[in-house]
């Protein structure tokens, strides 16, 4: 079944899957909330096939078969330029607005069944297992989400420290079937919407926290996942009046494992740290930094031309002012699209033939965060009272008051009422509703804090980099000092 569509993506929705949304515990197929979001998710494997060009490749282990393009395991700049291209199309579909799309957590999956070097160093079967899997998710075509946060209550201790020891996944038995775990982690977007939980590794863990060091994946339907929503930010209203909030609020879940069984043979890393602690480091940086950074650019993009539509429409975009914020947006998407550009051409094998752009597309990391919050602010500002004195598209069918409507909400140079509403309408869903201000959050922790990123790439610096400079200038100039040198 590689290559699914929107149809036998919601069939596999209809299970025992254990999800709270509000008061009640709810089935994501039949609650009246969910169903944009189920509806939208579903577009995306249509649009697979729509763009099939771009989102599928030939499956290379069975003849004649499609599978989606981030499923593959890159192995040269060719395949990076073809991943590229589909990657970008996905994202495409909600013009970055989706952050996990199940195309983020393939790429994840690939990058970590590509570094066959890393899983050398634990037990031969957890590479095995993981391989068998890469291959089930290629042929179900399966919706994956991870959730790989510890649940670190208690942020004055370590993160397996204090109360923060119970509360985190970890493994307390096992039995002749598999590993028994319990815990919670955070956090599963998409969680209630997918068909798999991956967890795996998103920071070292000390020796002596081996029972945390887990990696596994298992269907969110197993006996004792618990999913935990926050408030639903999707809306009732049609796409022309809320073209993100009716599709594409994809949900955000706090996972509790209470006491599930995880087979063996989905279970790929069970406390070995020189596996756990490798890994992340060993694939992220390049390879899953690929797939958000193209969405990332997409975004800005969509951005950049919708800041340019709310100005057209008030004939306002010559304007000093607005030029300089639209400058400003445009100078985010560059410098986003220089980094993914310089850092596939800088590609190279990373181990075990995988093939990932240079690291040092990770430092989008420790400025995106800031850029996308900025770009708000931008849309916000220029909208203004505009985004506050929009109505229903539909009202404007109404014949006791369309009429006054298109003529006391017009744009300016023309534009007509209509496209006036729609286009601040699209504003204000992307950037002041509250769908836009939780994917404004989002951004804001999307792959580590900011300033985790920053320390990280500080530290990697420091370990790899060449430094030297001004030692070397001082020594030239005949500034330093007869002192030993440190």
């Amino acid at each position: 079944m590689a290559a699914r569509t929107g149809d036998q993506y919601k069939a596999g929705l209809k299970d025992d899957r254990v999800v709270y949304l509000g008061e009640n515990k709810v089935s994501v197929t039949d609650d009246p909330l969910l169903a944009g979001s189920v509806n939208g998710m579903a577009g995306y494997f249509d649009w697979q096939h729509t763009y099939a060009d771009d989102c599928l490749i030939p499956d290379p282990e069975r003849s004649g078969e499609k599978m989606n393009v981030s499923l593959m395991l890159p192995k040269s700049a060719e395949d990076l330029a073809i991943r590229h291209r589909g990657l970008e199309r996905l994202a495409r579909y909600s013009n970055g607005m989706l952050g996990r799309t199940p195309d983020y957590v393939n790429v994840v999956l690939s990058g970590h069944t590509a570094r066959a070097d890393i899983w050398a160093r634990g037990k031969p079967e957890g590479y095995e297992r993981l391989k068998k899997f890469h291959r089930e998710v290629i042929e179900g075509d399966l919706s994956m989400t991870h959730t790989i946060v510890h649940a670190n209550i208690d942020k004055s201790v370590g993160d397996l420290a204090g109360m923060n020891t119970d509360l985190t996944l970890r493994v307390v038995g096992r039995n002749e079937n598999g590993i028994i775990v319990r815990g919670g982690k955070v956090l599963a977007t998409l969680g209630p919407l997918a068909d798999e939980l991956y967890v795996y590794s998103s920071s070292p863990i000390p020796s002596g926290g081996e029972d945390y060091a887990l990696i596994f994946s298992i269907p969110v339907k197993t006996k004792g996942v618990i999913q935990i929503c926050r408030d639903h930010y999707g809306t009732n209203a049609s796409v022309q009046d809320a073209p993100f909030s009716s599709r594409f609020d994809e949900q955000d879940a706090f996972v509790i494992f209470d006491d599930v069984e995880v087979p063996y043979e989905r279970v790929f890393c069970d406390g070995d740290l020189n596996v756990y602690n490798n890994l992340n480091q060993g694939v992220s940086p390049g390879n899953t930094l690929q797939q958000t950074a193209i969405r990332a650019m997409v975004k800005l993009e969509f951005a950049y031309d919708l800041c340019s539509s709310i100005l057209k429409v008030s004939n306002s975009i010559a304007r000093p002012d607005a030029a300089e914020m639209l400058g400003e947006i445009h100078a985010y998407l560059t410098l986003t699209r220089s980094a993914i550009v310089g850092a596939e051409a800088r590609a190279h094998d990373w181990g075990a033939g995988a093939f990932f752009p240079h690291r040092d597309l990770s430092v989008l990391r420790c400025v995106m965060p800031g850029w996308m919050t900025r770009v708000n602010q931008i849309i916000r500002a220029i909208g203004s009272h505009n985004l506050l004195c929009t109505p229903s598209l539909k009202l404007f069918e109404d014949p006791e008051i369309g009429d006054a409507l298109r003529k006391y909400l017009p744009g300016a140079a023309g534009i007509s009422a209509e496209q006036r509403a729609s286009i601040m309408r699209t504003a204000w869903d992307f950037a002041g509703s509250a769908l836009g201000s939780r994917v404004e959050l989002y951004e804001m922790f999307y792959l580590t804090s900011q300033g985790r990123a920053r320390i990280g790439d500080h530290m990697y610096a420091q370990r790899d980099g060449q430094w030297g400079q001004v030692r070397e200038f001082l020594e030239k100039s005949g500034a330093l000092p007869d002192v030993e040198w440190k």
